[in-house]
């Protein structure tokens, strides 16, 4: 047996498979798989954020205290995209240095 992470036990001829079983061997593959969980979900939260920061902002009526509440939950949403997409070429920058899950970023 080669495979590194995988889960399967072998009794009376069955063939029991664990969760890492299913094409998962090796790190490489744990990251890309958890990548396109990551990735996604974080872009949905960013998206509610802005659109709470939008909602404060315009909702505001010129109270000093609400304004500056909307751009904090904006400048915090402008940086979370920035992180979130900083993140993702820094994955794949390294990816690529390394030759590690090329079936994601094609």
């Amino acid at each position: 047996m080669n495979t590194i992470i995988a889960q399967s036990l072998k009794i009376k001829g069955q063939t029991l498979k664990g969760p890492l079983d299913s094409g998962i061997n090796n790190l490489g593959d744990v990251i890309n798989r958890t990548l396109l969980v990551v990735i996604p979900l974080g872009a949905i939260a960013l998206f509610f954020v802005m659109v709470s920061g939008g909602y404060d902002f315009l909702l505001s009526r010129g109270d000093p205290e609400k304004v500056k509440r909307g751009k904090a939950k904006l400048t915090t949403g402008l940086v979370g995209f920035i992180l979130l997409v900083v993140s993702y070429l820094a994955v794949k920058i390294v990816s690529q240095i390394f030759g590690i899950g090329k079936d994601i970023f094609q």
